[in-house]
């Protein structure tokens, strides 16, 4: 596995309490997030392009993006399949993630000698049949250069905007995205620039970052 248990339980936690803002009961209500998954692996296949009549190059920064949007609905998929225990999800994908061969009907795949396309077909195959593999999501990951240290910047950022903007106004309409004449996601990365992401509460810091200076910039308004 190349992401430390830490870095995981912190990703476990972001998603559940940002699933939660939606839905606190939302472990409980059968959400086809292996059905979010398929769609984003049909959207990664575009990005990469797969016609074979036409010249098409892929668009790494795109395919990974896509990466870390399935991410997002597997930790959801593994959080309600453990009934919502962080450890014990943490756990599964820990053992799920060391497989190298996946059966899948009634066919042996060896994971790291297939390409691109053919990855993103298979975890579109399972998970349009409500299945989940964290091992076909890793060597898509290795396959597309994006390392699981991005790939936990990449989540962090992302959901600690999102449970920030939430928590002051978004969906009233009384949140303010431009600071200073940028956009809030622009100085979360100022703000992430500041602080050690390999840091335990690296999220925490974040959000401390996004409350100073959003307090800052409510007093000159």
């Amino acid at each position: 596995m190349q992401i430390t248990t830490d870095k995981l339980v912190s990703m476990l936690n972001l998603q559940d309490e940002l699933n939660s803002v939606i839905n606190p009961g939302w472990t409980q209500q059968n959400y086809p997030f292996l059905r979010a998954a398929f769609v984003e692996s049909a959207e990664a296949l575009e990005h990469h392009g797969w016609k074979w009549w036409k010249s098409q190059t892929p668009d790494l920064y795109q395919l990974q993006i896509e990466l870390v949007d399935i991410l997002h609905f597997y930790l959801s998929d593994a959080l309600v399949e453990n009934g919502g225990d962080i450890g014990d999800t943490a756990r599964t994908i820990d053992e799920e993630i060391r497989e190298t061969n996946i059966l899948f009907d009634s066919k042996t795949y060896v994971l790291l000698d297939m390409d691109i396309l053919s990855l993103l077909e298979l975890i579109g195959a399972m998970s349009a049949c409500r299945r989940r593999s964290f091992a076909i999501l890793n060597v898509l990951m290795q396959k597309c250069s994006l390392s699981w240290s991005e790939t936990y910047s990449r989540y962090v950022f992302k959901n600690v905007l999102n449970l920030f903007r939430q928590d002051h106004g978004y969906r009233s309409g009384d949140y303010i995205k431009i600071w200073d004449g940028e956009e809030d996601n622009v100085w979360l990365e100022k703000i992430s620039s500041t602080i050690d992401v390999n840091s335990k509460d690296f999220p925490d810091q974040l959000r401390m970052g996004l409350e100073s200076k959003y307090g800052s910039i409510q007093k000159t308004q």
